[in-house]
């Protein structure tokens, strides 16, 4: 059986899991009345009639992804013949499992979140301050997991350019990293199936990453959750039965910023995940225009009609699926380049 045949039965695997696992769980999220609280200020008005949305549907790919990628790794490990009298040869492994902890702990961050909003009936969780404090902690957990089974480089890569040694201050870098791109992936969970595919596309071009790279293992887990992502789409995709919720997307926003720190290569992690950069940015620029122009001129100004800006497409006609197709076609050409500057720089 070879590894490919591995992978793709991983992926298969964890898409009819996480599909599969929407039968249950969508009905017993509406039993318990774990909908999604709305608010319109947020996104368009229209958005409403989403109100009660089962969400925490994260669950289904969240599942999946651990079962199977762990799975796939040791049939891997067993097709290959790795001598396991090697305690070596297990670092890959801990530094795989490290990226499930990493993303589950995030997963259970959002869940707290998620929790808090169901319970309160609306859309206050976690303060901003407690999401960060919390997310810290995990992070320098996950970094210190790095450097002492695998990548014990502290420069910063490029391609074109590899800084000299940054020692402690690398991961002192990193950390504002981590917090921004988790972050970033949970804002663009906001259209119907839009951060699952933008997910799933980032997973299919870290596949192929891993391999150039040699980490071949890691693809296990980039594989399983693919596949998580396409099945829970089916739930997902508008219009949507269940959302993700904060569970699902802070598990999301880890997993694509541990496997990009993993392969160490800084330039491929900016452009895989530059979909998701652009969203968060956006916000960004748009609060700091409207504080800007408020203290200036006395009256608040935008830059674009709301964010983050799949809301700025959305209110300027585009509809759902023309947004998860647009966004997925830009996150497939980023990644493409990603690829690209691997082979060539």
């Amino acid at each position: 059986m070879s590894f490919w045949v591995i992978n793709l039965i991983t992926s298969l695997l964890s898409f009819v899991i996480a599909g599969v696992s929407g039968i249950f769980l969508v009905p017993f999220l509406h039993k318990i009345k774990f909908g999604q609280p709305i608010k319109t200020v947020d996104g368009p008005k229209w958005h409403a009639k989403k109100q009660g949305t089962p969400t925490m549907g994260g669950f289904m790919f969240i599942i999946s992804t651990v079962v199977t990628a762990i799975a796939g790794y040791w049939i891997y490990r067993w097709k290959t013949g790795v001598d396991t009298t090697d305690k070596e040869s297990f670092h890959p492994f801990y530094i795989m499992l490290g990226c499930i902890i990493f993303s589950a702990a995030f997963g259970i961050i959002g869940f707290i979140d998620d929790y808090t909003k169901v319970a309160r009936k609306n859309n206050d969780g976690l303060t901003p301050w407690q999401k960060i404090a919390l997310q810290l902690v995990v992070s320098v957990g996950f970094l210190a997991v790095i450097h002492f089974f695998g990548d014990g480089s502290t420069s910063i890569d490029l391609g074109f350019w590899k800084s000299p040694s940054l020692g402690i201050f690398y991961y002192i870098l990193m950390l504002p990293v981590i917090i921004y791109l988790t972050n970033a992936v949970n804002l663009t969970d906001g259209v119907d199936g839009l951060c699952g595919s933008v997910t799933f596309v980032a997973m299919l071009i870290f596949t192929v990453c891993c391999t150039i790279v040699k980490q071949d293992e890691m693809t296990c887990f980039t594989m399983a959750l693919a596949g998580g992502c396409l099945g829970f789409l089916l739930w997902n995709l508008n219009p949507a039965k269940c959302f993700m919720g904060d569970t699902g997307s802070m598990f999301l926003g880890a997993a694509v910023t541990g496997v990009g720190l993993i392969l160490h290569k800084h330039l491929l992690l900016l452009l895989v995940a530059l979909v998701y950069i652009i969203e968060a940015l956006s916000v960004v620029i748009q609060v700091s225009y409207f504080k800007y122009t408020k203290k200036k001129y006395g009256e608040g100004k935008r830059i674009f009609k709301m964010t983050p800006i799949h809301h700025h497409f959305e209110m300027s006609g585009f509809s759902e699926y023309k947004i998860v197709i647009t966004f997925s076609l830009c996150g497939i050409i980023f990644g493409v380049l990603g690829i690209i500057t691997l082979l060539t720089l």
